[in-house]
């Protein structure tokens, strides 16, 4: 690690909120670390070996860098250093006040910087949801920077640009966008009731035993933390407002769109017509799992991912 890499990833002291001593469960073979990037301190945390090929798994909303725990130690078994950030605004992340902090070219600026304090020309990334909406936006402006990239549930932004402009089955799917663009009323709502509504959505759009009350307790634990929701939210409010459009539409990044096809809030044909945009492009389709993909089926996810980006250079693997 060289001295700009010791300097931007620092230790768990370094993060302005208190980490609690079970933020990485004991099951994942992880560590908590503070990046600075883009002008903001990001919570990570990172597994495997630390020369491995970096490996960025970017959440979506309402989850945090947990999304993916059951990944993680796969991924770094598979040779990987993977890195999960808590993406602004969320969990244990700096929480800028603006909503236009929340700009997809911010978002998309974060990632950069966390390839950058690791030492690294390139990563692979993987995004779910939101996550996966960053990575789009990386994979067509900052192709240089990605060396794979995976989208899981969330189709290519001029694929959804489309469909919400000429599909009413798709407008409706993504009515939640309206009221989030009120103010301070998403976050009254969702938090009433110790995040009763909150709650019902993840597990009422999810497979039965999806989430375990442990999981909802850490999302619960993340969602209370002073600023975060209205951050979260502060994505949609953004998105809405400055209405971005990709500087071209062609993926030249090697791509992999895995989708659960019983996802209720985007129209599975999506994810093929996203495919059709890429130059190297593949589907994987699940056709059992519903948009928490990830959390349904962490380990074929896994797979999947080191399957499109091998650790391994050519020819090591036999």
């Amino acid at each position: 690690m060289n001295d700009a890499t010791t300097d931007a990833v620092r230790g768990v002291d370094a993060l302005d909120a208190d980490v609690p001593d079970d933020e990485v469960p004991e099951s994942v073979p992880a560590e908590s670390r503070a990046v600075e990037t883009n002008g903001v301190r990001l919570h990570v945390v990172e597994a495997g070996p630390t020369d491995g090929k970096l490996l960025l798994l970017l959440h979506g909303f309402p989850e945090f860098w947990y999304g993916w725990h059951e990944t993680i130690a796969p991924l770094a078994n598979e040779g990987y250093r993977v890195v999960v950030p808590d993406q602004r605004g969320y969990n244990l992340s700096e929480k800028p006040p603006a909503v236009s902090d929340y700009r997809i070219d911010e978002l998309a600026r974060d990632v950069v910087g966390i390839v950058d304090a690791y030492g690294r020309e390139t990563a692979a990334v993987a995004g779910h949801d939101w996550g996966a909406a960053v990575g789009w936006w990386l994979a067509l402006h900052n192709a240089d920077r990605v060396s794979e990239f995976v989208a899981v549930n969330v189709p290519h932004p001029t694929v959804f640009e489309q469909e919400l402009r000429n599909s009413w089955d798709q407008r409706l799917k993504s009515w939640y966008m309206l009221p989030f663009q009120l103010p301070k009323l998403p976050e009254t709502v969702a938090s009433a009731g110790n995040w009763r509504l909150a709650v019902r959505g993840l597990r009422d759009t999810s497979a039965p035993g999806t989430f375990s009350d442990e999981d909802i307790r850490r999302y619960r634990r993340a969602w209370d933390r002073e600023g975060a929701f209205e951050s979260m939210v502060n994505w949609y409010r953004a998105i809405v407002r400055d209405r971005p459009t990709p500087e071209q539409i062609r993926v030249e990044v090697p791509t992999l769109v895995i989708w659960g096809a019983e996802d209720r809030f985007l129209a599975k044909r999506m994810a093929g017509r996203s495919v059709d945009h890429c130059v190297d492009g593949r589907l994987l389709t699940l056709d059992t799992a519903s948009h928490w993909v990830v959390h349904e089926e962490p380990h074929r996810v896994a797979e999947a991912i080191a399957d499109h980006a091998d650790p391994l250079p050519p020819g090591a693997r036999e």
